[in-house]
């Protein structure tokens, strides 16, 4: 028995389905997912987030953070460096000016005047300037020593030194007298300066034997004494007076006078 062939089996065409189709052929289709294709979710504790480049803060990276807190520990400390010097130029320029005013009032107030010393006389013994031994000279000096300030008095303290020397050799030292110069006062005071074993050479044995028979014989007197000043009740700290005199006699024995002197002095405050 023999089976019909049907030229067609497709389905019939229907108007509607083929607009359809059409349709769909005219329009750009979009790729469409396979139905069993889902989005993948992220792993679970990762986020991802977007933050826009004008809200982004740079940090430093941890292996600069020590680098970091260094220079800040420096930069505070450069600071309080800098406060500490100002402060103490400040407390410096304040205490200048201070000086500076307190020396001013004592100057209109007490008129202070530097003393005058000088010396008046001088005698010699014991300085043979014949003989080749040793020699032990002394002169016996007398220093005038004057303070015109009319508030200040002067006091000389232990501790002074008196010395004698010619050609830069020294022939004889010893000291001044302690005691208390008031103020308008006019004091001399005798002062005994002792040598010994002092060896003269030929050079200096010949100019003073030049110097002898011109009458003119130049040593050089230098003093040192330590004073305290007195202002009213006032004393101040201890300093110290250093005078240098150059004194030419005429002979180089007990009568020998005086025939010029130049003395100058300085002070050492501290």
């Amino acid at each position: 028995m023999a089976d019909r062939v049907h030229a067609n089996d497709s389905p019939p065409f229907s108007e509607k389905s083929g607009e359809v189709a059409e349709q769909n052929a005219q329009q750009p289709g979009k790729p469409q997912l396979p139905v069993s294709a889902k989005p993948v979710p992220p792993p679970p504790g990762t986020y991802v987030i977007q933050v826009p480049k004008d809200q982004i803060y740079r940090y430093p990276p941890p292996e600069n953070s020590r680098r970091l807190k260094s220079f800040s520990r420096r930069k505070s400390r450069r600071g309080c460096c800098c406060r500490c010097l100002c402060y103490t130029l400040c407390l410096l320029v304040v205490l200048i000016v201070a000086l500076a005013i307190a020396a001013g009032v004592f100057y209109l107030v007490f008129r202070p005047e530097s003393p005058n010393y000088t010396v008046t006389d001088v005698a010699i013994k014991g300085l043979n300037v014949t003989s080749r031994s040793a020699v032990s000279p002394e002169f016996d000096v007398i220093v005038r020593a004057e303070n015109p300030n009319d508030k200040i008095g002067i006091f000389y303290r232990k501790g002074s030194s008196v010395r004698v020397s010619y050609s830069g050799i020294e022939l004889s030292h010893g000291e001044l007298p302690v005691f208390f110069q008031p103020s308008n006062n006019v004091t001399e005071f005798r002062t005994a300066l002792k040598g010994s074993g002092v060896l003269l050479g030929n050079t200096v044995r010949s100019s003073l034997v030049r110097q002898q028979r011109q009458r003119k014989v130049t040593f050089k007197l230098n003093v040192e004494t330590p004073v305290k000043i007195k202002v009213g009740a006032v004393k101040t700290w201890e300093i110290t007076v250093k005078v240098k005199c150059d004194v030419t006699v005429d002979a180089l024995n007990e009568k020998s006078n005086v025939v010029s002197k130049d003395c100058n002095y300085s002070v050492k405050l501290w």
